[in-house]
């Protein structure tokens, strides 16, 4: 299901067109979409917006997964997409991407703004395993004042098997709040 408030380069209009409605302030950039100027930018819109990027295969994941939930002002320069299907593709989706080609398992997605995208929990695991600044930074914003959403993470990557989990546990246990004294 797509929003009627989001436009993509050559379905209704041109690139040349949205970027011209742009500059006259009509509509502004939203990711790889346009949207009205005066529309509410939300976590479905977000996710909407990258529809032609994931199709009904592939998945929002890492950063783009945090810019889809809030957590980064500015999407990322190269999505994160993973495949979210059983079938393997033929080729890479797009260059402009960072591809994981393992599939995601059904209980870590969540359909959002009607395309893929991992779920809190798994995003902030994800972020948190990997060795990239910027994305650990990202991990530990979207667990911030959220203590459920901390503790989700944690029990989800206690119990996995994914790499770099002992890495991840040890940067969110930084975050966690101290145990309450009696």
């Amino acid at each position: 299901m797509s929003s009627p408030f989001l436009y993509f380069p050559d379905d209704r209009l041109s690139l040349a067109e949205l970027t011209a409605a742009c500059l006259d302030g009509d509509l502004v950039d939203l990711g790889p979409a346009f949207m009205p100027a005066d529309a509410v930018e939300t976590t479905a819109m977000r996710a909407g917006s990258m529809r032609l990027l994931l199709g009904d295969s592939l998945a929002a994941t890492h950063l783009s997964a945090a810019w889809i939930y809030g957590t980064r002002y500015n999407p990322p320069l190269r999505h994160n997409v993973q495949r979210a299907v059983s079938q393997r593709r033929n080729r890479l989706p797009a260059r402009s991407v960072i591809y994981r080609d393992v599939q995601l398992p059904r209980s870590d997605l969540q359909r959002i703004g009607g395309v893929w995208v991992t779920s809190p929990a798994r995003t902030v695991g994800d972020l948190a395993r990997t060795r990239d600044e910027e994305y650990r930074a990202a991990a530990m914003q979207m667990v911030a004042g959220d203590l459920p959403l901390l503790q989700r993470s944690i029990s989800q990557l206690e119990a996995s098997t994914l790499p770099y989990k002992h890495d991840a546990l040890a940067l969110l246990s930084q975050q966690e709040p101290p145990a309450k004294r009696t």
